[in-house]
């Protein structure tokens, strides 16, 4: 019988798993079902650029994993037991269940309100194509002069702050941030951060907590209000909560504790890979949720896996960050060197050029994510069983 090899979520991570298990292993000894709720591929990293109205080229799954072995299932996945080994579907037509041998779960993360009163009933968000097409309508309704605030001061609100502001110069943008602009970039990042926004007229607020969101302002702790007919949420991501609500071992925010192969500590059948793994890396510190973590623990994922399954070397590769690429706008980019375990270092590349640099991080992203074998042997391996092997840790390029 085939192996049934069951990946939930099609974004970076889930996607690249995927097509990754299907150039590995044989299509006689293993079914692979991708489940996924859109049909396409959804750019994550340019949906800010979705949200100010351009247009990104659609990428159909049915394109992306024509002629591989990839059966891709539409459906919402509403709930999974490890125990029985199934998870729960909501499709097209009805509810149905799916039975797997090996689970790869990639739901990744969305927004997160952090609780504060107000956000959900009244602020927009771009952590999935959803928010980002009703933010994009909103915007597209607003006259000139009119305020918009983009809560949170981290990659996501840099980049749609500086977004929205280059696209809408007739708007009056402001960025709230909990702390100084770019606070953890190095000097010369910051300089660069702060000369993009003054030529932007991007407002700044630094040292703002938001403790609440009305339909025009957000209030802060110190009492005072900031006008706004849009309110942008980006102050992190909450895992999806499925995984909490099973007897995986999850940390307290949901994510799944995995070993150094991406998979889990408590079931050794379910692998987690990107935004939903606790999977630690240099120093002991635990990967942030982020492309740059997401695509190598796919590979991870999907290579131990197949070696685990064919008998082969498990993957051993060391752990590292590289750089923080930063959009700042169409125009302007920022990329911030990091050391191994992600601190700025003093090195930085500003400027168009950066720009440019970060344009291609993101074409390579979803290159990636419909050639996922680049530089792997061709030939599949056969299903012969599981050895026993020391585990590798995640190699974070980007």
């Amino acid at each position: 019988m085939q192996h049934r090899i069951v990946v939930l979520g099609a974004g970076y991570t889930g996607a690249i798993a995927a097509g990754r298990l299907a150039k590995r292993l044989r299509r006689e000894d293993v079914a692979i079902t991708l489940v996924n709720a859109e049909p396409d591929f959804v750019e994550r990293v340019r949906l800010h650029q979705l949200a100010v109205g351009q247009e990104l080229s659609p990428r159909p799954f049915s394109e992306m994993f024509a002629g591989t072995g990839v059966a891709l299932r539409l459906a919402k996945v509403t709930g999974v037991d490890v125990e029985r080994r199934t998870v729960n579907l909501n499709g097209a037509n009805e509810a149905e269940e799916l039975e797997y041998d090996t689970l790869v779960y990639a739901l990744g993360s969305g927004w997160n309100d952090q609780g504060v009163p107000g956000v959900t009933e009244h602020a927009q968000e771009i952590a999935g194509r959803p928010g980002a097409l009703r933010l994009r309508e909103r915007l597209a309704r607003l006259d000139a002069g009119q305020p918009v605030v983009v809560v949170g001061g981290g990659l996501t609100g840099l980049e749609a702050a500086t977004e929205i502001a280059e696209a809408r110069p007739d708007l009056d943008v402001t960025l709230a941030a909990r702390g100084t602009l770019g606070d953890w970039l190095s000097p010369k990042g910051r300089r660069h951060l702060r000369k993009v926004a003054d030529k932007l007229g991007l407002t700044v607020h630094e040292h703002v907590t938001v403790t609440g969101v009305e339909t025009d302002h957000v209030a802060t702790a110190d009492g005072t209000t900031i006008p706004a007919a849009v309110t942008v949420w980006t102050t992190g991501f909450a895992v999806h909560p499925i995984a909490k609500a099973t007897t995986l071992d999850v940390t307290d925010t949901g994510r799944i504790v995995v070993d150094d192969t991406l998979r889990s500590v408590s079931h050794p059948d379910v692998y987690a890979i990107g935004d939903a793994a606790l999977a630690m890396g240099p120093g002991g510190k635990p990967l942030r949720m982020s492309c740059a973590s997401g695509v190598p623990s796919a590979w991870q994922a999907a290579d131990a896996i197949a070696a685990r399954l064919t008998g082969g070397k498990l993957p051993n590769v060391s752990a590292r960050y590289y750089n923080q690429c930063i959009s700042l706008g169409r125009q302007e980019g920022l990329i911030q060197y990091v050391t191994a375990d992600d601190r700025a270092i003093r090195a930085a590349l500003t400027g168009r050029l950066a720009a440019v640099y970060k344009e291609l991080v993101c074409k390579g992203a979803a290159w990636g994510v419909a050639n996922p074998t680049l530089g792997m042997p061709s030939r599949r391996r056969r299903v012969v069983g599981e050895p026993v092997a020391a585990s590798p840790a995640v190699e974070v390029t980007s």
